[in-house]
């Protein structure tokens, strides 16, 4: 099994949807199995991807479980995957997410229900594929086909001004996605010029000879891309239309994981294939990071729709992860990995807590609100709490990943440093004077007197969620040793040109599809 493991966990969401495509779904009947096909499955590939956790060795420098096959030899083309300590916690944040987030639409969503579910098992096969994908080409195609259902789900789902958010998160991806696919085929271009090998092979890539002009357009080509994912500050505005048009079950996935997209790909592709174009663009990424988290926080903090709000605190949070990434010190880098699966965690537990009131009362103003708390107390208890790790308090996991993004920036840009920390004071105001106006006070409404409290099957999805909270705030070297090695040998990738390759060795020969495949360690960067 250990041979296959990626696969397995890629496609194992396809084969749920092969039964839901003959099932009708007219009645009652057919729509509770539909619900329970897509949530078993997505409970399956959780399961399956914990075999990664058990057989993956934070202490070897290289790709682990690697899958290695010829695809379209002609082209240099191949099925290549493969999993190391900057993809490890993504790959397993999106499989956990995706069945929370699944249980979350169980009353949610009543129409188009197959395609719905469908669109949902074909999203995480596609952002699963987008992390472990170490060939251009097959990164490119798994890249492209996240566009499509989560278009879907916002377009059919979404709210009023559903096809206007669609129709603007497509074009915005879209558009740097082509351009992202023209540096693809000019680096490959370079490549075969200096070398005779024609390949898309990222470990190959890695380091090839580029006209400085070149390096730097392929550079901003791809950051252009990747950027719109994240989003970066000026590149955000689709984020806000998207988050609150989409159903619940399309932000949490949007902000969960789509928009570690955007940062994954400066930390795999971006950064170590053009490291003279990044550091090019250093000071500028840098100050367009400090820039977001400040613009972001200001923006939420007056936003009367709270879905608005927690969209808006997206781009100050990812804010803080560019910044941690450009920074490029152990500290910043392992902070950036950290506070993705964060800000993931964090801020789809806001998006599915909203949803809860949403459902209840189908309206997100905060003015609506007021004194909840007397209401709905455990609600209220919950969405205290993930508020607090939002705002970074210590002991839950936003403030780990803040403050190592913090420390790792003070030793290189003090005035960044200081500038990013103020952001935390911000998102402290926002989020807390957001809570207060809607939990606390008299009950002003008479339509909340009478709000349900949560029930079992909601417990089911936020308390998961909540117990992460505390275990990365106790317990962060849990997650972090899986990183050190990996981001060790990603900052020498970047920091050397040309590179070294010190554990991202060529693979040449035939393919070996050996059990527990693990490239060699030559080289290794203490």
């Amino acid at each position: 099994m250990d041979t296959l493991i990626l696969t397995y966990v890629t496609f194992l969401p396809l084969l749920g949807v092969i039964p839901i495509l003959f099932i009708p779904q007219g009645g009652e009947n057919g729509k509770k199995v539909i619900r329970w096909i897509s949530f078993v499955t997505s409970i399956l590939v959780f399961i399956v991807s914990l075999r990664i956790y058990a057989g993956f060795d934070p202490s070897l420098c290289g790709f682990q479980f690697v899958e290695r096959h010829s695809w379209i030899p002609s082209y240099g083309i191949e099925y290549f995957m493969g999993l190391d300590g900057l993809s490890f916690w993504l790959v397993l944040l999106t499989t956990f997410l995706t069945p929370i987030t699944i249980l979350s639409t169980w009353t949610a969503v009543e129409k188009r229900l197959k395609e719905f579910h469908i669109s949902i098992l074909v999203l995480e096969t596609a952002m699963i594929g987008s992390f472990l994908a170490l060939d251009l080409f097959l990164f490119y195609v798994f890249w492209e086909l996240m566009l499509i259902p989560m278009y879907l789900i916002i377009g059919v789902w979404g709210g009023e001004r559903r096809i206007y958010a669609a129709i603007k998160f497509f074009l915005f991806t879209a558009v740097g996605s082509l351009l992202m696919l023209v540096c693809i085929i000019g680096l490959v271009y370079f490549h075969k010029e200096a070398t005779g090998e024609l390949t898309f092979n990222l470990l190959n890539l890695y380091g090839t000879d580029l006209p400085r002009l070149y390096e730097i357009l392929f550079f901003a080509a791809f950051a252009l891309a990747f950027a719109i994912k994240v989003p970066m500050f000026p590149l955000h505005t689709w984020l806000p239309d998207a988050h609150v048009e989409a159903p619940t079950a399309g932000s949490v996935i949007l902000a969960g994981i789509l928009l570690k997209m955007g940062t994954y790909g400066f930390l795999r592709f971006a950064m170590p294939l053009f490291p003279e174009g990044s550091a090019f663009f250093t000071p500028t990424i840098i100050t367009l990071s400090v820039i977001g988290i400040i613009y972001g926080a200001l923006v939420a903090m007056v936003q009367p729709d709270i879905k608005k709000l927690v969209a808006y605190s997206s781009v100050s949070h990812l804010g803080y992860c560019m910044l941690g990434l450009y920074v490029l010190t152990p500290q910043g880098v392992e902070g950036s990995i950290l506070q993705m699966v964060n800000h993931g965690i964090s801020t789809g537990a806001l998006f599915l807590l909203v949803g809860v009131v949403y459902e209840r009362r189908h309206t997100r103003l905060i003015t609506e609100y007021g004194g909840i708390a007397w209401v709905m107390p455990w609600y209220s208890t919950i969405f205290m709490i993930i508020t607090l790790s939002s705002i970074g308090l210590p002991t839950t996991n936003g403030f780990i990943g803040e403050f190592m993004i913090l420390l790792g920036t003070f030793k290189v840009n003090k005035l960044a440093a200081v500038i990013a920390a103020s952001g935390v004071i911000l998102g402290a105001v926002y989020m807390l004077w957001m809570v207060q106006r809607v939990f606390f006070g008299e009950v002003t409404n008479p339509k909340n007197e009478h709000l349900k409290d949560l029930t079992a099957r909601e417990y089911a999805y936020l308390l998961p969620l909540v117990a992460c909270v505390f275990w990365i705030g106790l317990y962060p070297n849990f997650f972090l040793d899986k990183m050190h090695t990996s981001v060790r040998s990603f900052i020498a990738l970047v920091e050397t040109s040309p590179c070294p390759k010190p554990c991202y060795q060529h693979l040449h020969g035939s393919i070996d599809a050996s059990p527990s495949l693990k490239l060699s360690l030559e080289g290794h960067h203490e």
